[in-house]
């Protein structure tokens, strides 16, 4: 009996559990620079899909799959993967456990793709494989899930970054009080912008990013303009608009704000009625003793002292009139739609236009643009436009176009599209210009990935409203 009972008691003990085998590392480069390429999909015959981490690896660990031959077509925004015999874009390996292969793919776009800022699981593949990873949170960082359009600012020898909506991981609401955080500059032991950014976000005491401006009523508020002014004391002031809006996403009030070193977040300087015709917006600059403010034309500037900038009455719009463009006081700047309905009404003769871009490859084609940002670069000694178009096919956000003009205010003639996307939206996209390198030949830009305004319903998993980077040789525009 005792016998049995023994026998019985080791048959209800649960199986030893073999050891999972080690994951197959796929890697996906950039066949110019060997750099690892992100958000490169990889589709098995299965239908079983893996996007490329930021060092552009993948880890196979689907038991089966592994040890054996696996055909995996590979697609890319602005990339193209070689074709094989029967013309599909892709190739086979055999995924043995531990092993690694390495696979080139050509870069279309003139920008190349150099990793995700934000978001979760941004090298998650890499620590699956135990490669090396170049920042501190590779996975998680500040509970952050996914977030919308940066605003930058250098304050106090430090990046400090702000952005709007932002997704968390422990519930569908996040927050919608403006997020933000710091990093250091590259000159101050921060990391080179190829390489990556170290972000330290503003947390509250659950570790996820905290509300960094709040004013009264429900409803998302964003910052706008972000910029660093002197004020009549000498000291340096981070400034911003805001907009708190309703679930109709309609404005119900405005303001500037400034930051606040003890509370770290923004406090009020002046509420702005909403009638007001302007208020300080986009991704602005500092030129000549003015703050220019614009999106992506700069059309709107204020002298560039904290004093003068919470004063409404000292802005100046450009704007056209009898006398041309002039910059004329306690009036909106004139968008590029505006220009360009003048000129087909025959209100303003065509070679005045400052705004009417056209395509470089396609010169009767007029580009729209909606975002960007305008930047002196020392390399071109010229100024340098970056901005997404509006409509205009792949993409309907993502479409990315650069040129070169002698001044801000144009006139802003030829761009040439550096990125590309396939019905997927990168809208807001803003230079970094505290990261450019060579002179200013080497030029840094980030946007917001994202599916929102492209009709599609095939997100893609942990990229989807995220900002990504990109590096552009600025040399390729001339």
């Amino acid at each position: 009996m005792t016998a049995l009972c023994l026998l019985a008691s080791l048959l209800a003990q649960p199986a030893a559990t073999a050891p999972a085998p080690a994951p197959f590392g796929l890697r996906i480069v950039d066949a110019e620079t060997g750099r690892g390429v992100p958000l490169v999909e990889l589709k098995a015959t299965t239908q079983q899909r893996f996007w490329t981490d930021s060092a552009g690896w993948v880890a196979i660990t689907e038991p089966e799959l592994l040890g054996h031959e696996v055909f995996f077509h590979v697609a890319s925004h602005g990339y193209e993967f070689e074709q094989e015999g029967f013309g599909y874009r892709g190739r086979a390996v055999r995924c043995e456990p531990g092993g690694r292969a390495t696979w080139p793919i050509t870069r279309r776009n003139l920008a190349e793709r150099l990793y995700r800022i934000t978001g979760a699981g941004i090298y998650n593949h890499s620590v699956t494989l135990g490669e090396p990873v170049p920042i501190a949170e590779p996975l998680l960082n500040g509970g952050v899930a996914g977030l919308d359009s940066t605003q930058p600012a250098v304050y106090q020898g430090r990046i400090h970054w702000f952005w709007g909506d932002t997704n968390r991981l422990a519930h569908p609401l996040g927050n919608f009080e403006t997020t933000g955080g710091v990093s250091d500059l590259p000159a101050a032991g921060g990391l080179d912008p190829a390489v990556g950014i170290d972000i330290r976000f503003h947390t509250n005491d659950a570790g996820f990013a905290r509300s960094m401006i709040r004013r009264p009523g429900p409803g998302p508020i964003w910052v706008d303009g972000m910029i660093t002014l002197p004020d009549a004391a000498g000291r340096e002031r981070l400034c911003c608009g805001w907009t708190k809006v309703d679930q109709d996403m309609r404005a119900v009030s405005r303001g500037l704000a400034a930051w606040d070193d003890a509370a770290e977040q923004f406090e009020l300087v002046v509420d702005v009625p909403l009638d007001a015709p302007y208020v300080p917006y986009g991704q602005p600059f500092i030129h000549e003793g003015y703050a220019y403010f614009g999106d992506p034309f700069p059309n709107l500037r204020v002298p560039a002292t904290f004093e003068a900038w919470a004063d409404l009455d000292q802005y100046e719009g450009f704007a056209w009139g009898a006398d041309g463009y002039q910059w004329r006081p306690g009036v909106a700047g004139d968008p590029q739609y505006t220009e360009h309905e003048r000129i087909e009404a025959g209100e303003q003769p065509a070679e005045t236009a400052r705004w009417r871009v056209r395509a470089a490859d396609e010169p009767a084609r007029r580009i729209s643009l909606h975002r960007g940002t305008v930047r002196y670069n020392p390399y071109l000694d010229a100024w340098l436009l970056i901005a997404v178009g509006n409509f205009g096919g792949p993409s309907f956000l993502g479409e990315v176009w650069a040129g070169i003009a002698d001044s801000p205010m144009g006139p802003w003639g030829e761009v040439r599209r550096i990125l590309t996307h396939d019905r997927y939206s990168f809208y807001n996209p803003r230079q970094d210009e505290f990261f450019d390198q060579d002179g200013g030949r080497t030029v840094y830009f980030e946007g917001t990935y994202a599916s929102t305004f492209s009709r599609t319903e095939d997100l893609t998993p942990l990229y989807d409203y995220n900002q990504m980077m990109y590096r552009l040789d600025v040399e390729l525009l001339r």
